[in-house]
């Protein structure tokens, strides 16, 4: 190897590392403030729905503008997009420890850092394609989506650590620590130019923001029990099918657009951010179901959730590694099958485990081919869905994918989390009802008095609400928690496990598509 090939490859190394870091604080910031939500609670004197407010305004402003940023990132620079994009997300970092009131968090971490992340994801895809190339390239798309998936496992567990035994000033204290690392490392990076059209679709903008606001708060409305979850899902569906019409119509007659819609005609662009969408849901529908199950069924406290999903995330990241430095010369569309028949037969292999799992090392097994399957599809999805797209509209095609991919996460979370509640609550009624231990005139009252709190809590929790209760009424309705909380949990995990299998038959189609590409360019 060359002098000069040695050195691009140490600055490839160090740039990927500062590219999955910068990931990494992007999807962990989230976690810390989920599992800080009590302790935020506490030292700045408001109520969880306020704090639970400012995460879905975050949640929803990040999705919201993430189409339109992508544009900005274009008009501004994609380097400096990247910049200002994490200056957006240390100023939240930093609010969180030094603020001393919810307005400040709302403020800065809510929308300077929804705002902020809308920016850094699209243009740190874009940078990546034109900082790499080839089977550098593969490997930084690999290193990063590890990045981002081991951030999503791991975040509750490592802000629950620092938050129990330090402060969750001190988390955000050490996100805005790697932040500075990150913004100072950026010299490496040059920038991505941009030679397309200058002028902003208003209009289209607009419409973006009205879409995928109305979609991800409706979601989010549901994950909280809100009102008007149909009517704002209903308005967010409709404005993108009329953002779809508007940029048809507007790129007929030639003239500047939000997004081009030509990018949709490429095969391998759709069957991508299809799959994109896919994984991520199963990603959010196990990182929501798992942990409920550890901490309520088998009573485990954040530590021992964590170790216990710790073959997920481990599998995730190792496999996710090994694929984009061994698996270069390999076909993106074979190892993104692989990676969904791993993840359905993982997520398959779980569900009778559930009822029957006294300790959470028995999912063992399941969790890491789960995992193996993730660090799969992390690995090669986004290298699959933007390698083939023009310098010129990769911008673009990463904010459509960003998108595609905050979208999932989000459904994710909120169906499968609204699913296992939902469940809980019917199966808990409706066993209560059928059990002859209980007397016909208890069993109203013990539904009224149980049906909320059996949601929560685990059988040693709710032994403290039947005091008084004869004993044949206290175990018949332990019995019911435990049976009704491993019902909920497994049609829980059937959400991820559609999302998986419906993955695998979109990458049936990507082999195919690859080959009839590679014919047209040869041709």
């Amino acid at each position: 190897m060359t002098v000069m090939a040695q050195q691009t490859a140490n600055r490839d190394t160090k740039l990927s590392a500062l590219l999955a870091m910068a990931m990494f604080v992007l999807v962990v910031d989230t976690s810390l403030m989920n599992v800080s939500i009590s302790s935020v609670v506490k030292s700045l004197d408001t109520t969880v729905s306020s704090v639970q407010a400012a995460i879905a305004l975050e949640a929803l402003i990040s999705a919201a503008f993430i189409l339109i940023s992508s544009k900005v990132s274009d008009l501004i620079g994609r380097k400096r997009a990247y910049i200002i994009g994490l200056m957006a997300y240390g100023a939240g970092a930093l609010a969180m420890v030094l603020a001393q009131n919810l307005t400040t968090i709302i403020i800065f971490w809510a929308v300077i850092g929804g705002l902020g992340a809308s920016l850094l994801l699209p243009a740190m895809q874009s940078l990546i394609h034109a900082n790499f190339s080839g089977i550098a390239q593969k490997k930084a798309y690999a290193l990063v989506g590890a990045a981002a998936a081991v951030a999503a496992a791991i975040g509750p567990l490592l802000g629950g650590f620092i938050t129990t035994y330090f402060s969750y000033r001190t988390a955000f204290l050490l996100e805005f620590a790697i932040i500075v690392v990150v913004i100072l490392g950026s010299k490496l990076i040059k920038d991505a130019p941009y030679t397309g059209s200058r002028q902003i679709d208003l209009v289209g903008a607009s419409l973006s923001i009205l879409g995928m606001g109305g979609v991800v708060l409706g979601i989010l409305a549901w994950q909280e029990g809100g009102e008007y979850v149909g009517l704002f899902i209903t308005v967010g569906v409709l404005t993108l099918a009329l953002l779809a019409k508007w940029l048809t119509s507007r790129d007929k007659q030639h003239k500047n657009v939000l997004i081009d819609p030509k990018l949709f005609q490429s095969a391998a662009f759709r069957l991508g951010i299809s799959s994109q969408m896919m994984q991520n849901i199963v990603l959010g529908g196990a990182m929501i179901a798992l942990p409920i199950f550890l901490q309520i069924a088998l009573e485990y406290d954040a530590m021992k959730t964590g170790l216990s999903i710790a073959p997920l995330s481990l599998s995730m990241f190792a496999v996710a590694i090994i694929a984009g430095r061994k698996f270069s010369h390999v076909q993106p569309g074979k190892l993104i099958r692989l990676g969904f028949m791993l993840t359905t037969f993982g997520l398959l292999a779980l569900l009778p485990v559930i009822p029957r799992a006294e300790s959470g090392w028995l999912m063992l097994v399941p969790l890491a081919i789960t995992g193996a399957g993730l660090g799969l599809l992390v690995s090669q999805l986004n290298n699959y869905t933007l390698a083939p797209i023009k310098q010129n509209r990769v911008s673009e095609a990463a904010g459509i994918n960003s998108a595609a991919g905050s979208f999932g996460l989000s459904f994710g979370l909120a169906v499968a989390g609204g699913v296992l509640l939902a469940t809980l609550s019917l199966s808990f009624t409706n066993l209560v009802n059928e059990n002859d231990a209980i007397p016909a005139a208890q069993k109203q009252q013990l539904t009224s008095k149980l049906e909320t709190s059996a949601e929560v809590v685990s059988n040693s929790q709710l032994q403290t609400a039947l005091v008084g209760e004869p004993q044949a009424v206290r175990e018949a309705v332990l019995e019911i928690n435990e049976t009704a909380t491993h019902r909920a949990l497994q049609i829980a995990l059937a959400v991820p496990a559609i999302a998986a299998i419906t993955g695998l038959l979109i990458s049936l189609h990507m082999d195919e598509v690859t080959t009839v590409a590679q014919r047209r360019r040869n041709n």
